[in-house]
């Protein structure tokens, strides 16, 4: 399931904007429009080359709270998202999800500040803690917390967007997180994750866009540079070592 098919520039960027020396800004102002040709898109490549600041444009642009959450989140620590949402347009699918999260590492500590006191204010409702699984997110490690709202709140029939989970999660619980996603993507989800994980980067049938300062390039996945320094130092740790230690 596709929930978006496409983003687009949509007006050009102020001429003094730092957007414009971004890598992958200055690709969709050449190229017009970005594809999203399966449920499950990667974001990949070096630091600062736009992954994370396209990321949140998107997010910010499907209606999501910059600094994470579903649609209903409203609080706000520090306004410090980009303006390139304002210039972003989201071409959607002809289906429309019922169920959608912003989940990025950065912030999840200000997500289960908001969760929390937003149950401190009686209501008739449900406390909403119940639907991230009945116990609060400061209560649980970094890792427990980010896999409890992902197994508790993500509902499927929805759109998901992560940023760099992997910082979260041990090797292990990247695995529980693929198993999750999986069973998600089969109940018409679609994800969009920027990582630098090749644990996640495996999952099957996914598309991989690189980042780079050429812009964005679809890839392989042994082709990434994540999957092909990992394997060198996993083979020889010894010898990568000695290579950067001299």
């Amino acid at each position: 399931m596709k929930y978006i098919e496409a983003i687009r520039l949509s007006k050009q960027l102020p001429e003094d904007s730092y957007l414009n020396s971004i890598p992958a800004v200055e690709w969709l102002a050449d190229e017009y429009e970005l594809a999203f040709n399966k449920p499950v898109t990667f974001f990949v490549g070096e630091n600062g080359t736009g992954k994370s600041t396209l990321l949140e444009a998107i997010a910010v642009g499907c209606g999501f709270n910059p600094e994470g959450g579903t649609r209903n989140f409203s609080f706000s620590t520090n306004a410090t998202h980009s303006e390139l949402c304002d210039h972003l347009t989201v071409s959607r699918g002809i289906y429309r999800p019922k169920d959608g999260f912003f989940l990025r590492a950065e912030s999840m500590y200000n997500a289960a500040t908001y969760i929390d006191d937003q149950d401190k204010t009686p209501a008739c409702a449900p406390p909403i803690i119940d639907s991230y699984g009945g116990v609060s997110l400061h209560n649980q490690s970094h890792g427990e917390s980010f896999l409890a709202v992902v197994q508790n709140r993500f509902g499927g029939n929805g759109l998901y967007i992560l940023d760099e989970p992997e910082a979260a999660l041990s090797p292990a619980r990247l695995l529980t997180l693929l198993s999750l996603i999986h069973g998600l993507v089969q109940d018409d989800s679609q994800f969009i994750i920027a990582t630098h994980s090749p644990i996640l980067m495996a999952y099957p049938d996914a598309e991989i866009l690189r980042f780079g300062q050429e812009g964005i390039t679809p890839t392989s996945y042994r082709s990434t540079e994540h999957y092909q320094i990992t394997k060198q130092f996993l083979d020889d740790p010894q010898k990568m070592l000695d290579i950067i230690l001299k």
